[in-house]
């Protein structure tokens, strides 16, 4: 057995020999390198060749060594390599299993690219032009062959295994048991079967298919075992793994005579023994080989991670001719329950250590743009997607956070299949954000991108096993991981708060009129549109997150929340203690202003909030002047409960007359010499639904006028 390593720089001198029959890469220097990653016999050595991944690479002080510890040359024939570890060698053997596994899975998923595989079939054990080869792999097919041509070598077996074990030996049954006489016939409740015997056939056959359960178990491989045997499991396989297995097979190999029996045999006892040697026939060319193991560790992750087919009938391909390697739906990181998003996740196939680049950062950006304008497209043809994904919120402007991350290889030291050990990198390398504004985490262009390692060797054995019910296990695990994980992240980097408008504030007003003040920094998440959520960078790069803060509490409950929490629990107690009417409890007085065609007319006072409400010498107006101090509220209407507007009033009123005027103060008649002078809050346009202004009493004299109610006289009950 000969190892090579995808990619590595070797010295043509070195390996020639091992190359022949292969097409490999040659530059000015006289190094060769090779682009396929599997299995292929060279017939010149008479040996067969593995290529292994890339990801066997480690840099260690500028070179490249595998493990981390030897120069591929050095491991290229590792039999005759004295300094490797016996746990090395193993590994290596049993290794190339997983190459040859994996890439045969990928070949028969009919949604992989198969051009890039090139196969032709693997030596058979027969007679005729024979090799001996040490290769686990070689051992493997020829047992899984074996039970494929041989099945009525099986049944053959089986069925003198049972002839004659199920009659009846009447000369003991007569002799031993107690007969019972019914009309004239004799009845022996318990007849004696003849005894049976040990059969070492049997014992045989039944190590060879516990053999391949092993290997079915373990690596994936098609059991196809139609013959029913009490099969060796579990810890007492293990047994036989670990030395017992030569054991009996040496000591039941006299009984066997027939050339299939002693060919079965053989082929158990390689598989046993350390040295696994076992007669192979050869075919001129024989091989199973990828080229671009990148696509196929791709496709690997796609398939333990992302969504297939991708949600919302997006195409792998985008329209700009970039292509996305995995994305998935997901709970949302903010809210727990109900709320998606989607994941974007893009497979690094690079050596040990290898840092990101920046086109690929730049790249993963990218997809994301994409995403998120695929999705707005969707709700601009007035549809909706299957997955329920909205990520732009119409009430604040808000997007939802995207989460993308990076999946690169590592290889565990103690070479642990059982273990992912799917972790983040480092700090440094592991978090990148792209923003257009500081402290706008809901915003469309900012961005978050976040790096993880996985043990290659777990997603390796996982795809190759194509254990749907195992795939699935760790796909649900993992997802919950990157979720909870970058949940951690962000409020490493963001205090957020769950805030919901207190009783008379139209939040959706005021999410208009503070349009700049709050753009990127609240999104609607939650399964209660009226709750929503509040991010503000803990670096504070505007230094102004206390002022908005206290401008916000103002308006809206406000309160800690961290991601996934739910915020109705957090919502409702506070609603206890601070669920008052907002900005101007104190003062319950409502200056009713009659307004018809508002939307034009409001134009001359939102920017300032200066008004000048004319009154006369009537009972309606002297009522006004009595409750100046009382006036907390401005409420425009045409005697209507539609098309009101309500705002708080900031000072105390007074009375001017109307050459006292200013010339900024807006006067909503000229044909008074009397003013009500008053200044509202036009950054919040408070909620009027429940007030109705017909309530208040008039007559047609005094349609037009002014006058002076109490907000609960004309809430709604």
């Amino acid at each position: 057995m000969r190892i090579l390593i995808e990619e590595y720089q070797y010295d043509v001198t070195k390996v020639k020999d091992i190359l022949h029959g292969i097409d490999a890469l040659e530059n000015v220097e006289g190094k060769v390198s090779i682009h396929y990653v599997g299995y292929y016999y060279n017939t010149l050595l008479k040996d067969c060749v593995f290529i292994l991944p890339k990801v066997l690479l480690k840099d260690v002080d500028g070179q490249e060594l595998a493990f981390g510890k030897y120069k591929p040359e050095d491991i290229v024939a590792p039999d005759k390599n004295k300094e490797m570890e016996v746990q090395e060698k193993d590994f290596l053997y049993k290794f190339a299993v997983w190459i040859y596994r994996a890439i045969v899975v990928f070949k028969n998923d009919k949604r992989n690219d198969i051009d890039i595989v090139y196969h032709t079939k693997i030596a058979q054990i027969g007679k005729g032009s024979r090799r001996l080869s040490n290769t686990y792999l070689d051992i493997l097919l020829q047992l899984l062959q074996f039970n494929k041509d041989n099945q009525s070598f099986f049944f053959f077996i089986v069925k003198n295994l049972h002839s004659g074990y199920n009659k009846i030996n009447w000369t003991r049954t007569i002799s031993r048991e107690t007969v019972i006489v019914q009309g004239e016939q004799p009845i022996y409740l318990k007849p004696v079967n003849k005894k049976r015997l040990i059969n070492f056939d049997e014992e045989l056959l039944v190590i060879f298919f516990s053999i391949l359960n092993y290997i079915g178990d373990t690596y994936g491989f098609p059991k196809n075992i139609k013959c029913q045997f009490q099969l060796i499991k579990g810890t007492q396989f293990k047994t036989y793994l670990n030395g017992y297995g030569r054991t009996r097979l040496r000591q039941i190999k006299y009984k066997y005579f027939s050339d299939k029996a002693l060919e079965l045999w053989n082929l158990c006892y390689a598989f046993f023994d350390e040295a696994r040697q076992v007669f192979v026939s050869t075919e001129k060319k024989e091989y199973l080989l990828v080229k671009s193991f990148y696509v196929v560790f791709e496709a690997i992750i796609d398939e333990l991670i992302g969504d297939n087919p991708l949600p919302d009938g997006m195409d792998k391909k985008q329209e700009d001719g970039k292509v996305v390697d995995h994305l998935y739906t997901a709970k949302s990181l903010i809210e727990s329950e109900t709320s998606q998003t989607y994941y974007i996740g893009d497979s690094k196939y690079y050596k040990m250590g290898h840092p990101l680049g920046a086109e690929s950062i730049y790249k993963q950006y990218t997809y994301a743009r994409n995403v998120i304008q695929w999705n707005l497209d969707i709700f601009n043809r007035g549809d909706e997607p299957q997955s329920g994904v909205q990520l732009r919120d119409d009430v604040t402007e808000g997007y939802n956070i995207i989460p993308n991350f990076f999946v690169s290889a590592k290889m565990d030291e103690a070479f642990n299949y059982a273990n992912d050990g799917i972790e983040k990198t480092d700090r440094q390398h592991n978090r990148h954000r792209k923003e257009q504004f500081k402290n706008r985490l809901f915003d469309r262009d900012t961005l978050l991108l976040f790096h993880y390692d996985v043990n290659f060797l777990f997603v390796l054995s996982l795809y190759a096993r194509d254990n749907a019910s195992q795939k699935s296990v760790w796909k649900c695990r993992v997802r919950n991981k990157f979720r909870e994980e970058i949940q951690d992240w962000l409020q490493d980097d963001f205090d957020f708060y769950a805030m919901a408008a207190k009783p008379g504030v139209d939040a959706r007003q005021y999410f208009k009129s503070h349009f700049q003040e709050i753009l990127g920094k609240t999104y609607t998440p939650f399964a209660d549109s009226s709750i929503f959520s509040l991010a503000l960078d803990k670096e504070d790069p505007e230094k102004n997150n206390e002022e908005l803060l206290s401008e916000l509490e103002r308006f809206f409950i406000v309160k800690p929340c961290r991601l996934g929490e739910k915020p109705e629990p957090i919502i409702e107690e506070a609603r206890k203690t601070e669920g008052s009417m907002a900005p101007a409890p104190e003062k319950d007085g409502v200056l009713m202003v009659m307004m018809e065609n508002y939307e034009t007319k409001n134009k001359n006072f939102l920017t300032t909030g200066k008004l000048a409400i004319g009154i006369k010498y009537t009972k309606e107006s002297m009522e006004i002047v009595e409750h100046l101090s009382n006036i907390g509220y401005v409420l425009f209407h045409h005697r209507n409960p539609i098309g009101q507007h309500l705002f708080a009033v900031m000072n105390a009123c007074s009375v001017i007359s109307s050459g006292e005027v200013e010339p900024d103060r807006y006067k909503n008649v000229n044909t008074t010499e009397m003013y009500v002078s008053v200044d509202i809050d036009t950054s919040v346009e408070l909620d009027a639904s429940i007030i109705d202004s017909s309530k208040k009493e008039w007559t047609k004299a005094t349609r037009y006028d002014a006058q002076y109610s109490i907000i609960n006289e004309l809430t709604l009950n």
